[in-house]
């Protein structure tokens, strides 16, 4: 990182990529720099509210719909129009940015796909400038791909699916960009250079400049975004509103603020979507420091049943209420190949879980493998028409129903598949991958945390497990070095198992593990 290049306002790092100057232009980072100045102080207050946040969960306090936003909750406003290539989200897909799974998910014969620089990209410099390179490409008509082993070509079908893209949380910085020797944040850097490459390129083709927006807590960040938006509007000559974008709802803070999220963006926002593992994660981390919400295993935490179930009721509740799309969660699941009976058997249960989100009221959902999108596309055949926004849940789940905790055991199998999960996706990311095929599931990032945090969480109060045993120090030491040696020759297993137990047995509940992973990746 020692040699850069020197733009107006803004330093970009030289990336290997050789087309890298086609992405970071002057009037890209020049942007970047005009939202840093404007925004960063802003942001970091931000990130310090909720750590305020958590020192008052940590204290007892739970979460609560707010005193002083009941008005914007009781009254019948309604956000803006949604552009006509977005009226039918009823299967979306998702994965990283690099080219064959972009041309792959466009071609899949999803509604949409999410090019992901978040949780399904470890942000290595030069994999975040080949993504925009790609995204570019996919608007210019130059987005091709030929696989090196197979001689493979991969290109762009007639009717490909519409193309979001997610940039990073708030929270994790972009080391690669400076300004005046400060880092930008990972997510005004990725927003803005794919707005400033692609906004008025994605019009042209009849499209537009759509985001989802990922790990928001609250109104005030909601309505950091909304100006951030207009900024880039005006900055970049297009009229208020002509980008849009999905939040994530996938904090549990976040759940009690649905209303004024999509109040604070209403002029850009179309829709939240049930971010179910990032969710389950946020849970554990605001308000598991209590031995009275201890979580059974991961498996046991299903969309059908407690404070997921009414989240996601909620969700469809509020969103239908202000005319927004109310997107289902991810299946997460892949094909084994050569394994038809367990094929058949895990599409069955993808099934059953987009039937579940039809009856809910969802308007449409997400898969992480195109084998799954005639799935759900077949689940979500079921609805008249191309959403669901005249549909109504009957019941519109309370604060309790949203804190109610899953019931179910906490097994030896269950610590030892965190364990192990954890480890690998942890060295997966700092090998430079960030969805990772492991066990027929699609692991990302969100999927590691839950991971972790169940194990800081368990250790931390010695939660029984159902053998009769609890979860000491020893018995998790135990378990980790079994699981290390099992895992073999793994490229950056020491690196990983090491940051894994760091992260577990740390008094302090790290927020996201990305953050020490992040200095450890270049």
């Amino acid at each position: 990182m020692s040699e850069t290049i020197d733009r107006p306002r803004a330093v970009a790092a030289v990336s290997g990529i050789a087309r890298a100057g086609e992405v970071l232009t002057d009037s890209a980072l020049g942007l970047v720099a005009e939202l840093h100045d404007r925004f960063d102080a802003r942001r970091r207050d931000l990130l310090d509210a909720r750590r305020a946040r958590q020192e008052r969960y940590a204290a007892g306090h739970r979460p609560d719909f707010r005193d002083d936003t009941a008005d914007i909750r009781e009254s019948g406003w309604t956000i803006g129009a949604i552009p006509a290539d977005l009226t039918d989200r009823r299967v979306e897909i998702t994965g990283p940015t690099n080219a064959k799974m972009v041309i792959n998910a466009l071609n899949s014969g999803a509604k949409v796909f999410m090019a992901d620089f978040e949780d399904a990209t470890a942000p290595r410099w030069d994999e975040l400038v080949q993504g925009q390179l790609n995204l570019k490409d996919r608007w210019t008509g130059r987005l091709a791909f030929t696989d090196s082993a197979s001689g493979k070509r991969y290109a762009l079908g007639p009717d490909p699916a519409v193309l979001v893209v997610r940039p990073r949380g708030l929270h994790l910085p972009e080391d690669h960009v400076t300004v005046e020797g400060e880092a930008v944040a990972g997510a005004l850097f990725d927003a803005a250079t794919y707005l400033a490459n692609c906004a008025h390129l994605a019009i042209e083709r009849g499209s537009g400049p759509y985001f989802y927006l990922p790990k928001l807590e609250s109104m005030e960040e909601a309505a950091l975004w909304s100006d951030v938006l207009a900024h880039c509007e005006t900055a970049l000559g297009l009229a208020r509103g002509t980008i849009k974008v999905t939040v994530l709802i996938e904090t549990l803070p976040a759940a009690f603020e649905m209303d004024e999220i999509l109040y604070a963006l209403r002029d850009n926002i179309v829709g939240l979507n049930c971010g179910r593992w990032d969710y389950i994660f946020s849970a554990i981390k605001r308000i598991g420091d209590s031995p009275d919400w201890l979580t059974p295993d991961r498996s046991a935490m299903t969309m059908d049943k407690a404070f997921l179930a009414a989240y996601s009721l909620r969700l469809v509740a509020t969103c239908h209420r202000r005319g927004a799309f109310a997107m289902g969660g991810m299946a997460a699941f892949i094909p084994v190949k050569g394994d038809e009976a367990a094929n058949a058997a895990a599409f069955a249960r993808v099934k059953a879980d987009k039937e579940r989100e039809v009856r809910n009221g969802h308007d449409g959902t997400w898969v992480a493998h195109p084998a799954l999108v005639p799935v759900a596309m077949e689940a979500f055949a079921a609805i008249d028409g191309p959403n669901q926004l005249g549909v109504m849940p009957d019941t519109l789940p309370d604060r309790a129903a949203m804190l109610t905790l899953h019931d179910g055991p906490r097994t030896e199998a269950g610590v030892r598949e965190n364990i192990r999960v954890a480890i690998q996706y942890i060295a997966a990311w700092l090998g430079g991958r960030g969805a990772v095929p492991l066990y027929d599931l699609m692991e990302d990032a969100a999927t590691a945390e839950i991971c972790r945090a169940q194990l800081w969480q368990w250790l931390k109060y010695e939660a029984p497990i159902d053998d009769g045993r609890h979860l000491t120090r020893d018995l998790f030491e135990h378990w980790h070095q079994e699981e290390v040696y099992a895992l073999g020759d793994l490229a950056h297993l020491p690196q990983a198992a090491k940051l894994l137990y760091q992260l577990v047995t740390w008094k302090r509940f790290e927020e996201f593990l990305t953050l020490p992973a992040y200095r450890q990746l270049h």
